[in-house]
């Protein structure tokens, strides 16, 4: 779709979705956001990200769901109710069919999963590392110029592609200089999310507003206030899953914190052009109550 208006409606949309999707959606709402019919805007949708409005909003309700199930202890009623299902009969049967197996057992079985690395730590406690280190600090509101990658997290190569077309249209745009800040949003949970469907932000710092409006998949958000518990660490990007695993599994005995629905940030303090891998430093900031 090169179509620019095309792309900016469609681009008005999926902020609408990301924001309302828990909500009931009319098609009304959608034709008002999109200033297309129900019936074109959904082709645009499709061709865009590859499945259909509607299965879109089920896809992250449940999704949003499936992270509730991993991180509370709400009930599953209470969560039905959160993602927007008021019957928890027609929530429990559409979780099936997305994550074959019923909400309660999915939550058994986070909480099997938990026990084993609870005891897994125990076992080897003389071998253990210690507790990773943490700082908590509060972000305040910034904005950003990103762009999205959907897929998985551990394909290096197509992200790498993504960041380097940001890269190529901040430059052309004026706005990187040698003081410009670069982040990844986390949207999803790669353990939860399909990994056709993951998605990733690569974005950068901007002044606001911008003195222009962002064209083609390029676009802007503001990143809220937020406390974050914030990790570092140092090395490739491949090897970050394992500092991942490293601070999650310290999180259930030594870090205790309750975690907040919103995405995790990674801020990259140096470049893989001009420094070893080995010596790479990224910020980890976790969303934190």
């Amino acid at each position: 779709m090169g179509n620019p208006t095309q792309l900016d409606r469609y681009k008005s949309l999926l902020d609408f979705l990301d924001q309302k999707f828990k909500e009931d959606i009319s098609i009304k709402d959608i034709e008002e956001v999109s200033y297309y019919s129900y019936r074109n805007i959904n082709r645009i949708f499709l061709a865009l990200h590859h499945e259909t409005i509607g299965k879109y909003i089920k896809r992250i309700k449940l999704e949003k769901a499936a992270q509730y199930l991993k991180y509370s202890d709400n009930t599953i009623s209470d969560i039905a109710f959160e993602v927007g299902y008021s019957d928890i009969a027609a929530f429990s049967k559409a979780f099936k069919n997305q994550f074959n197996c019923a909400p309660s057992q999915f939550r058994e079985t986070q909480e099997l999963k938990q026990q084993i690395i609870r005891k897994a730590i125990a076992e080897n406690k003389s071998s253990q590392k210690p507790s990773p280190a943490f700082e908590i600090e509060e972000l305040p509101s910034f904005e950003i110029l990103y762009l999205t990658y959907q897929g998985s997290f551990e394909d290096i190569k197509a992200i790498k592609q993504v960041w380097k077309q940001l890269m190529e249209y901040a430059f052309k745009k004026k706005l990187i200089d040698d003081d410009s800040i670069f982040l990844a949003e986390i949207l999803d949970d790669n353990e939860i999310t399909d990994s056709l469907n993951c998605r990733y932000n690569a974005g950068i710092v901007v002044e606001t507003p911008l003195k222009f409006e962002p064209k083609a998949l390029f676009r802007t958000k503001t990143i809220t206030p937020q406390k974050y518990a914030k990790f570092l660490h140092k090395g490739s990007h491949e090897n970050s899953l394992l500092t991942y695993d490293y601070i999650y599994s310290n999180w259930l005995t030594d870090i205790h914190l309750e975690l907040e629905d919103k995405p995790t940030l990674e801020f990259f303090l140096n470049d893989e052009k001009d420094t070893p891998l080995d010596e790479l430093l990224t910020e980890i900031y976790i969303p934190v109550q």
